[in-house]
């Protein structure tokens, strides 16, 4: 096997104990509803196993299908999280039988695919990528409802570097064209390509995420009760979710606490906020007297060197992410400190835009011009449209297989399970351009 397997094998390994572990809890919490907005966490265990099976197996491989009568009960599309519940789906141990039978298969795919076949399913192992990154995401949903369940002691926690106060609050981005999107990273998605040049004015970004305290401010001057900072859709949320804080906070004795996979603890006001809508960010930052950035403009201030005049796959370069420059992977079950990455800065000095929170931007999700369907038309396509907004730069919860400066996430705005956060951006002025 070569290198490119090799390294393929083990990332099919880490994704796979990442699966095992959110899962290795009583069949009844794995059978459980913990919310409408999510699936059984079995249901998804099983589901990473079936689009294995269909995209390795069967289109990559020409396998016969080892269980075609579950296709259907798998079928993300046709059954909404908030059903899945009432479908025949697997219990949890055949579920691991079921997952580990598919995964010797694809090891044996593996082992005799010629990585440089003419079919873009099979070249460079873009399938093995695909379903990499599948389960990835899908490791990430488990984790917001193992936080949505209250349990305690069900996700490990970990040390994360101390925060620093470090220069202007702001960073200036010129004005200029630079390259959005990839033609060559090659486990990108089809939403991500093509490649293509966009010309924006100057603006400033700010340096780092909304911090928790910065958030505080916001609630202790009124901001969820002041019509001046919401849309007609914001107040019309607000009103009907009666939201007052960020999801999983409370206010006691006279401070903000906040519900972390099952423990209470007082908020970290040196954090990222986490757990807030779109319409939550959007309010906050009319009140800061700010707006969010567009999702060019996060994707210019995290990836374009502008004395290279090149995208970079992540802020800090093109060298994948260590411990030192960002927070991914779960390293702690928590967004760092604000100021906790310098390395991981971008060209501009922006800093700590991949980990941390996943960021809301003001873009409704559409596709880029020329973008074509692959490998099939409900990862992006039937998505795009204005009932949902991006985000970008990926969760302490999002693996580094998934994460890069072109990686677009899309939800509607509505979502607080999700590990959401923001930065805000303004336009300069005539003068700073």
């Amino acid at each position: 096997m070569n290198d490119v397997k090799e390294r393929i094998a083990a990332q099919l390994a880490a994704v796979r104990g990442r699966s095992l572990t959110y899962t290795d809890a009583e069949d009844d919490l794995l059978l459980r509803q913990h919310s409408a907005l999510m699936s059984p966490l079995v249901w998804d265990l099983a589901h990473v196993g079936n689009y294995e099976e269909l995209w390795v197996l069967r289109e990559a491989g020409g396998i016969t299908p080892l269980r075609p009568e579950i296709d259907d009960i798998y079928d993300a599309f046709k059954h909404p999280r908030k059903d899945r519940p009432s479908l025949p789906i697997l219990g949890p141990g055949e579920a691991r039988r079921y997952i580990s039978g598919v995964r010797g298969r694809v090891l044996d795919v593996l082992d005799a695919i010629d990585l440089e076949d003419p079919d873009p399913l099979r070249r460079g192992g873009f399938v093995f990528g695909l379903v990499i990154q599948h389960e990835h995401q899908h490791d990430e949903t488990m984790l917001a409802t193992l936080q949505l369940s209250r349990q305690p002691g069900l996700v490990r926690d970990g040390e994360l570097p101390p925060g620093r106060a470090a220069g202007p609050a702001e960073v200036f981005v010129p004005a200029g064209p630079f390259t959005m999107g990839t033609d060559t990273l090659p486990w990108a998605y089809d939403n991500e390509r093509p490649a293509h040049r966009v010309e924006l004015p100057a603006y400033w970004i700010d340096r780092f995420p909304v911090g928790n305290a910065a958030y505080a401010a916001f609630i202790e001057d009124g901001g969820y009760d002041d019509p001046r900072w919401w849309s007609a859709e914001g107040r019309r949320w607000r009103q009907e979710s009666r939201a007052f804080a960020p999801l999983f906070w409370t206010r006691e004795g006279g401070a903000w606490w906040r519900t972390r996979f099952g423990r209470m603890e007082p908020v970290p006001m040196d954090e990222p906020v986490q757990h807030v809508c779109w319409y939550e960010a959007d309010a906050y930052a009319r009140w800061a007297g700010k707006r969010l950035p567009t999702e060019a403009e996060w994707e210019k201030a995290c990836g374009w060197d502008p004395e290279a005049e090149r995208a970079r796959r992540y802020p800090w370069g093109d060298d994948d992410p260590g411990p030192g420059r960002a927070n991914l992977g779960h390293r702690a079950a928590r967004p760092a400190p604000l100021g906790a990455y310098p390395a991981g800065a971008s060209a501009y000095g922006v800093e700590q835009m991949i980990g941390e929170v996943w960021e809301w931007t003001d873009s409704c999700f559409l596709p880029h011009p020329g973008f074509r369907s692959f490998p099939y038309r409900e990862y992006s396509e039937v998505f795009f449209g204005g009932d949902y907004r991006v985000l970008r730069g990926g969760s302490w919860a999002a693996d580094p297989a998934v994460v890069r400066t072109t990686f677009r996430n899309w939800d509607y705005p509505i979502r607080r399970q999700i590990f959401s956060g923001f930065r805000c951006a303004r336009s300069a002025s005539p003068e700073q351009a």
